[in-house]
């Protein structure tokens, strides 16, 4: 049965990120700097990004010290995503698709090293009262929220449509 959840959580993973990269794909260039409600598309997409690389991950502070985030400082500056303000900073498609396809990664790894133990444990996030497992379910609905509001963008603003992505989806 654990071997069935991580593969569960994996397969889930994978067709929210998939949803994602197709958001990032079909969005012109146009729309790219553009306002979602109150961020510019690029904010929504990082935003979408760094709280599942968040939730991978212990706690917020350790997100911090991962070599990824390290290696790219210049991009992740003071982390104001995780202050009570608008964001103003924008990222460019090439950092977006890295940070995607790092996530993914990290995804796949941190599923994959799951217990029983663990997926019962508590995680070290502030106001997050559950289970690891259910972090994992409530990190996958952050991730759809966003592309479905992404995906929304699009075809209000260019008649855009994206396609479905099931469980068991694999990007090539």
């Amino acid at each position: 049965m654990l071997e069935r959840l991580k593969e569960l959580f994996l397969n889930q993973y994978e067709a929210a990120f998939c949803t994602l990269n197709a958001c990032i794909d079909r969005c012109p260039d146009s729309t790219w700097d553009a306002p979602v409600a109150e961020t510019a598309f690029c904010q929504v997409l990082f935003h979408t990004l760094l709280f599942a690389d968040i939730y991978l991950g212990q706690n917020e502070a350790a997100v911090r010290l991962q070599p990824f985030h390290l290696e790219n400082k210049r991009i992740f500056r003071d982390y104001e995503e995780l202050e009570d303000r608008i964001p103003v900073l924008l990222y460019d498609k090439t950092f977006i698709k890295t940070y995607l396809a790092y996530c993914r990664k990290k995804a796949a790894h941190v599923t994959g090293e799951e217990s029983a133990e663990t997926l019962n444990a508590r995680p070290d996030f502030p106001g997050r009262n559950f289970s690891r497992a259910e972090l994992h379910v409530y990190n996958i609905r952050h991730i759809q929220n966003h592309a479905a509001q992404l995906n929304l963008t699009l075809f209000k603003n260019h008649k855009t449509e994206i396609i479905w992505v099931g469980s068991g989806w694999r990007q090539l």
